[in-house]
Order: C-alpha cells, then sequence, then structure tokens
C-alpha cells in the first residue's frame, strides 16, 4: 500500500471523490502542510496555521496507478486560482500535492508541466508540489461528511 495525499479546496468533496475509485483502500481528511501541532478545524479556518484541508488516500499500487489518481486531482478543482475554490477563499483552501516519495514528487512536477503547456487553462497552474509534513486527522465529523449526510457531492 502507498499514501498519497492532496488538498483541492473545501476536503468533503474531495474525499468522496477518491473513495469512489478502484484501488482507494481508505481515505482520511485532515490538515497537512502547517506550522501548528495537532491544529483543530478552527485554528486552521483563521488562515493563520499554514495548513491546507487534504485528503490521504492509501491506495494498491498494483490496481491503481498514482498517475490516474494525478489525473482525477487535476479535474476535481482549478488548479490556477491560489488560495481560492469556488466561494471557499484561504490559503487552506489551496491546490497542493504533498508527496510520499521521489517517484510521486517527478510524476506530479511531469502531470502539471504537462497541464500548463496544454493550453487547458488560461492561465498557469499554480499547484504548490512539496513533500509530505505531518498529517493531522480532522475531527470525526468531518470524515466521510457528505456520505454521513447522503449527499453525492458539494459545490465542487
Amino acid at each position: 500500500m502507498e499514501k498519497a495525499t492532496f488538498g483541492a479546496g473545501c476536503f468533503w468533496g474531495v474525499e468522496a471523490t477518491f473513495r469512489s475509485i478502484p484501488g482507494v483502500v481508505s481515505t482520511l481528511v485532515g490538515y497537512c502542510g502547517g506550522k501548528t501541532d495537532n491544529p483543530t478545524y478552527q485554528d486552521v479556518c483563521t488562515d493563520t496555521t499554514g495548513h491546507a484541508e487534504v485528503v490521504e488516500i492509501t491506495f494498491d499500487p498494483a490496481q491503481l496507478p498514482y498517475e490516474q489518481l494525478l489525473e482525477t486531482f487535476w479535474k476535481l478543482h482549478d488548479p490556477t486560482t491560489p488560495n481560492r475554490q469556488g466561494p471557499d477563499v484561504g490559503s487552506q483552501y489551496r491546490s497542493v500535492i504533498f508527496f510520499h516519495s521521489p517517484a510521486q514528487e517527478a510524476a506530479a512536477r511531469a502531470a502539471k508541466e504537462r497541464l500548463d503547456k496544454s493550453g487547458k487553462f488560461r492561465n498557469p497552474v499554480v499547484t504548490q508540489i512539496v513533500p509530505a509534513g505531518p498529517f493531522y486527522k480532522a475531527e470525526d465529523y468531518h470524515q466521510r461528511y457528505l456520505e454521513k449526510r447522503g449527499l453525492a457531492s458539494c459545490h465542487l
């Protein structure tokens, strides 16, 4: 099993999408990339901790290549808007890939370059690609949030 960690705006819809992909073993929503230990949702919402709302994915690379997760990530959000996805504004909603290995870093950078050169977007892709640091699991009520409420998706 391998891990992949992505930030693409509000983590509820991002988690629901990744959870539905065959080869994904589990997902957790949480916070990564900040300077505060054990942040709460309220802390992260202040936009002062530096954390992004992320989904940590455990996947089976024999069934699901990392590159396929990247393809889904790019389709989930607008990677050209810094610190914003739809109505959600703040650095916690930034587009970011936290890589767990040199192979993931290389795949993410190559995919970003291809997307940037494709002409799909008018503006440049601003997605950060950075090493995975500590992951802090979000509060239980955020886990499988949409599923618990019988919703298929949120505004994303």
